[in-house]
């Protein structure tokens, strides 16, 4: 006779906060009236996120409204909304307005949700929000985000962002303080969660990564390394000139071979209109930029230099992402700065910075592409040699 297998227990979902009913926050909702229409514009991927404050701001906000999306364009209420006259997106950058100095507060603010990078390619990648006037504030004191980790101290979550802002938009000091009780009893609730979760646990130290003992260096031994480096034709974000879409086009590309130190560094003749900080980058004029060879004749001499069996190695994927739009992606590739990140438990900087940490003399001159080829090659060859140690961090979990 089989044997009854009990079935399986969800929990039990609030269909408002859309969080498990254990922690949710509804209760704490405080809905306070704003004269500014609010329009919130929530990443897909910040959507999935459990402890997302934007939804939680709009149920605060009785005169706001939410989208997610990646963009304001095919969306007809979206695009209306940010079509009306008097309307601001609430981003900072360099060209951006305080909003202490504003003389009159817009109608309409924009606040996109997600993170640093997903919310600056919403606004910059949107013809629509990519005009609208920008504007940017300076918190007086840390956010209260204690079971997320923000980019910075002056990072605030979604919702005291909007807080912040509404009140100074308006002169109206504290008047938002009070939407605030949600997020207030959501981090209470989170944190005496994980609290009583880690205290009733049996393990008496938290797992970390990598904890199988799996070498992650493996994949490098015995194989044609070939570090690479790519310099991208791109616009500082705040420049009113720059040109939309201004998709990275690469400019300068330099690779190195691991064993034999064997170079290939190549200028490409730019198709988009040069960036103004570019040739400092490359420590170059733009007259020579714009004098280099042809980009087809620089990837007939790329494919000479390539080989079947190389592993390409950068430091991170963005060189790797520049190639493949211009149909050259590498048929192996390996981001060395996750490698390192696994064998230091932590996020390990700049290759330049770590290189320099480990002793290496990077050249001074011949631009940036130059000093962080040489570092991905010296980093390279100091984790094969075994000069990268691996550093394991046990902690005890809060409350034990």
């Amino acid at each position: 006779m089989l044997a009854e297998v009990p079935l399986e227990t969800h929990r039990e979902v609030c269909l408002r906060c859309r969080r498990p009913k254990t922690v949710c926050w509804c209760d704490a909702v405080t809905r306070v009236p704003s004269q500014t229409r609010v329009v919130f514009i929530q990443h897909p991927r910040e959507a999935k996120v459990p402890i997302s404050t934007c939804r939680m701001a709009h149920l605060s906000l009785p005169n706001s409204e939410l989208h997610i999306g990646v963009a304001a364009t095919g969306n007809p209420a979206l695009e209306a909304a940010c079509a009306q006259p008097d309307v601001a997106v609430l981003f900072p950058s360099e060209s951006a307005t305080d909003v202490d100095e504003l003389v009159q507060a817009p109608k309409t603010l924009v606040v996109v949700d997600g993170t640093w990078s997903n919310a600056r390619k919403v606004v910059e990648k949107c013809p629509i929000l990519s005009k609208l006037p920008r504007l940017k504030f300076f918190p007086d004191q840390p956010g209260n985000y204690r079971i997320r980790r923000e980019p910075d101290e002056h990072c605030l979550a979604t919702i005291e962002a909007t807080a912040f802002v509404l009140e100074r938009l308006e002169r109206a000091p504290k008047r938002f303080t009070p939407i605030l009780s949600a997020f207030d009893a959501m981090v209470e609730k989170q944190l005496d969660y994980i609290k009583s979760s880690q205290a009733n646990s049996r393990h008496k130290f938290r797992r970390t990564r990598n904890s199988v003992r799996v070498d992650p260096l493996e994949v490098l031994r015995g194989r044609k390394l070939v570090v690479v480096f790519g310099e991208a034709n791109a616009w500082p974000l705040c420049d009113p000139l720059r040109p939309l879409p201004d998709d990275p086009e690469l400019v300068e590309l330099a690779a190195e071979r691991v064993d034999t130190g064997e170079r290939f560094r190549k200028l490409l003749r730019p198709v988009r209109p040069l960036g103004p900080r570019v040739p400092s980058h490359l420590d170059v004029t733009a007259e020579q930029i714009h004098a280099a060879e042809p980009r087809e004749e620089v990837f007939r001499a790329w494919k000479r230099f390539v080989r079947d069996d190389d592993l390409f190695i950068g430091w991170g994927r963005f060189c790797s992402d520049l190639l493949a739009r211009e149909g050259h992606a590498p048929r192996d590739f390996l981001n060395l700065r996750s490698v390192i990140a696994s064998l230091q438990e932590g996020k390990p900087g700049s290759v330049e910075s770590l290189a320099e940490k480990m002793g290496a003399a990077l050249s001074a001159g011949g631009g940036r592409a130059l000093r962080r080829l040489e570092s991905l090659g010296f980093v390279t060859r100091a984790a094969l040699e075994g000069r990268v140690v691996r550093q394991r961090r046990v902690t005890a979990p809060t409350g034990t």
